[in-house]
């Protein structure tokens, strides 16, 4: 049995699942949830998946859209690593204060512990990526 896909806001990670309930994940096909938002910062997020691998390993994949305009992600940092793989236009990557734009079908990574924060990098085209998160228990 496949965890469900639903949708992911991080104005409402309080709502998240703790690490202590989340599902097992099975090897298979997992489908992208109903989008949420936009939010008031001009986000629109779905989920695929979130739940733990062998090993207490956790794992997160979901797809978020960032209007024309959208004010950046605050500066955050994770005992995950994260990786966006960009959909559609292209994003503004800081990682430990360095910014970089990523493209369409291009991807950034964040190890774990790296200062870091997202933004559209287009004031007026929609942009678009793809978010694998994986590490331990938060």
């Amino acid at each position: 049995m496949f965890a469900a896909a639903s949708a992911f806001d991080p104005a409402e990670a309080q709502n998240a699942p703790s690490p202590t309930n989340l599902t097992k994940l099975e090897s298979g096909q997992y489908v992208e949830g109903a989008p949420r938002g936009p939010s008031a910062t001009g986000r629109t997020q779905s989920r695929v998946l979130i739940g733990m691998l062998p090993d207490n390993i956790r794992l997160e994949a979901h797809v978020t859209t960032l209007a024309p305009g959208a004010p950046p992600e605050p500066i955050e940092h994770h005992k995950h690593t994260e990786m966006w793989l960009v959909r559609e236009d292209a994003i503004s990557l800081t990682i430990s204060g360095a910014t970089r734009t990523i493209k369409a079908g291009d991807m950034g990574l964040c190890i774990a512990g790296d200062e870091h924060s997202v933004a559209n990098a287009s004031k007026t085209q929609p942009a678009s990526y793809f978010v694998v998160a994986v590490g331990p228990p938060e």
